[in-house]
């Protein structure tokens, strides 16, 4: 009888580790598939600076300094390849200040349009615009997403008792996106 009672605490046990571990690599692909949007969408801002960046040289071609630093940014950008297991907050901070170089150089590049009236009004330049500012949502969007699965993910591998399976088989916690320095700055208005 009391063989029989053994083997079913080893049965449970084995059927929990097999529950967890499974749960735990669910919770491991929804964030390797939301860091995949979250790329997605940077990779769509990256396609649509050579446009806008070709569009504000016709018109502004002396702003050369301007569209190389956009043009720079991006290839900056472009160049860190990250996979979702290299989620580690030193590559992440890596990977977003690329990003926010490219989206400061972006804003210089559309600043330089408000001194261009006849740039202001050319219809590649509004729609590339309006599709960067709606680029600039999804991004949002998706590393809103991103931290939410990840939060999911973080806390099962740090919860009692899948800690202990995540101890077993390697599941580290992954890291957060934040929000840039500068955007906790305080910005001045003057009328």
């Amino acid at each position: 009888m009391k063989k029989w009672i053994l083997w079913g605490v080893i049965a449970l046990l084995a059927i929990g580790c097999y529950s967890t571990y499974n749960g735990l690599v669910s919770k491991e692909e929804k964030v390797t598939s939301a860091w995949s949007n979250v790329e997605t969408q940077y990779q769509r801002r990256a396609d649509l600076i050579p446009n806008l960046v070709n569009t504000v040289k016709g018109y502004a071609a002396h702003e050369s300094e301007t569209l190389e630093s956009v043009v720079a940014a991006r290839a900056a950008a472009t160049s860190i390849n990250m996979t979702a297991e290299e989620l580690t907050p030193e590559k992440l901070a890596e990977y977003q200040q690329a990003q926010g170089e490219v989206r400061s150089a972006l804003g210089r590049l559309i600043a330089i349009a408000e001194n261009y009236p006849d740039l202001k009004a050319n219809q590649n330049f509004l729609e590339l615009q309006a599709q960067l500012e709606g680029t600039e949502n999804r991004i949002a969007v998706a590393r809103r997403a991103f931290n939410e699965v990840v939060q999911g993910y973080n806390v099962a591998v740090r919860r009692f008792p899948s800690n202990l399976v995540a101890g077993m088989f390697g599941f580290d916690k992954k890291a957060y996106f934040e929000a840039d320095e500068v955007a906790a700055a305080v910005p001045t208005v003057q009328f």
